[in-house]
C-alpha cells in the first residue's frame, strides 16, 4: 500500500531560507537583533528596580503605600485587588505607612474601584481619613505620574502582584517617585498566567513611557489629599 501524502503548506507558507553565506549571516543578525529588542524592557525594568523589591515585613517605614487598581467583582475588589487591600491593611497595622492611596478607574458612574478600595480597607481597620483617593489611575504610568504631580507624594510604598511590581517600581521611579515594591502572593490560576504574559507586552510599552514621559490621560490641579491625611495623622501621634 502507497503511505498517504502528508499535506503540504501553501508555498506562501514556506519559510524560505537564505541561499548565500551573507544572506544567512543577515538573518541570523536580524534575529539576534529581534531577541536583544525583545528582551531590552526586562533589561531595563531589573536594572531600574534593583534591591527596591521587599516583603511586607522588611521594607522601609515610609508614609505612604500606593495600591493599584486591579478589577471589580460586582462592585467588590477581585480577589488580586483584595490581596493588595490585604497587605496595605496588614502595613498600616504595623506601623509601617501612615497614609494609603488607592488609584484606579473611576471613568463610568457604574464602576469605581478607588470607593470600593477605600471601602474594604475601612473595613480592615484603615481609618477612612488615612485613605486617599485617586479616580483617574487609569493605567500604571497614570498613576505614578499622578501621585507625582498631583498628590504631591515623594516616596511611597508600592503593593502589587509580583509579576507587575517590578513595572511599577521601575515607573514610579522614572516619574520621580522614590519607590519600594511589595509583591503579594497569587494564587496562579488562569488569571495569573495572563497577567504574566501581558506583562511582556506591557513592558515594551512601560519602556516607552519612560522615554517619551507622556501626560496622564487626566491631569488636573494639584489636591492637597495626602499631605491633609500626613497632617492629621502626626496630629494622633503627637508629632
Amino acid at each position: 500500500m502507497r503511505r498517504p501524502r502528508r499535506p503540504r503548506l501553501p508555498q506562501f507558507l514556506r519559510p524560505r531560507l537564505p541561499r548565500t553565506r551573507t544572506g544567512q549571516r543577515r538573518a541570523v543578525q536580524a534575529v539576534m537583533a529581534g531577541c536583544v529588542l525583545a528582551l531590552l524592557p526586562a533589561t531595563w525594568m531589573y536594572a531600574v528596580t534593583g534591591d527596591r523589591l521587599r516583603t511586607a515585613a522588611d521594607v522601609p517605614r515610609t508614609e505612604v503605600a500606593v495600591v493599584f487598581g486591579a478589577g471589580l467583582w460586582q462592585g467588590e475588589p477581585s480577589p488580586y485587588l483584595a490581596h493588595r487591600l490585604d497587605a496595605a491593611a496588614e502595613l498600616y497595622r504595623s506601623g509601617r505607612i501612615q497614609v494609603v492611596l488607592v488609584t484606579g478607574d473611576n471613568s463610568r458612574e457604574d464602576y469605581d474601584e478607588p470607593d470600593a478600595m477605600r471601602a474594604y480597607l475601612t473595613k480592615r481597620g484603615v481609618p477612612d481619613g488615612r485613605i486617599v483617593s485617586d479616580y483617574a489611575g487609569f493605567d500604571t504610568w497614570d498613576s505614578c505620574v499622578r501621585a507625582k504631580k498631583i498628590f504631591g507624594v515623594d516616596e511611597a510604598v508600592l503593593i502589587s502582584q509580583g509579576f507587575h511590581i517590578r513595572r511599577a517600581v521601575a515607573l514610579c521611579q522614572e516619574a520621580g517617585v522614590h519607590s519600594y515594591g511589595v509583591g503579594v502572593d497569587a494564587v496562579h490560576d488562569t488569571t495569573w498566567y495572563y497577567g504574566g504574559a501581558r506583562e511582556v507586552i506591557a513592558a515594551g510599552k512601560a519602556l516607552l513611557d519612560a522615554v517619551l514621559e507622556p501626560d496622564p490621560l487626566f491631569l488636573g490641579p494639584q489636591e492637597p489629599g495626602v499631605e491633609r491625611a500626613l497632617a492629621s495623622a502626626k496630629q494622633s501621634t503627637g508629632q
